[in-house]
């Protein structure tokens, strides 16, 4: 069972990303891993001039400061359902524990998820530079 839609072609998803947690960049380095095409996302800060482009100061008001997920269908997802959809882009392993994931009622994932955003930053060392350097393969991924 999946929420995904039918994807654009040629059109990557975007993922903004708390630049300042360590959970977050973990999740960015998972994205890039498994895709080494770059074909799957393209990424970008929270609060860059990409996602200040992309969402109103009202649509801004309502997003987490961890993971929002721009689809290339203009759906923007949150929570949970962004971490299923990172998941499924993923594929293999991480595809089938996504699709094991829309089992469970959003509101249920979306505790789980609050839980592990409140105390992340706690958890998860922040990066030792606010925006590591990424090597030059890699850079043209990423917007500001």
């Amino acid at each position: 069972m999946s929420s995904s839609l039918s994807p654009v072609p040629g059109q990557p998803d975007r993922l903004f990303y708390d630049g300042e947690c360590g959970l977050c960049h973990g999740a960015v380095r998972f994205v890039v891993d498994h895709d080494p095409a770059g074909t799957a996302f393209r990424f970008a800060p929270l609060g860059g001039a990409t996602f200040l482009a992309t969402f109103s100061p009202s649509a801004r008001s309502q997003l987490p400061d961890s993971i929002v997920v721009r689809t290339a269908d203009g759906r923007t997802l949150t929570r949970w359902p962004a971490v299923l959809h990172i998941g499924q882009k993923a594929g293999g392993l991480s595809a089938r524990l996504a699709d094991a994931g829309w089992l469970l009622p959003n509101w249920l994932g979306d505790l789980a998820y609050d839980a592990v955003a409140k105390i992340r930053k706690r958890l998860f060392a922040a990066p030792t530079d606010a925006c590591p350097v990424a090597p030059v393969e890699l850079r043209k991924r990423f917007d500001p």
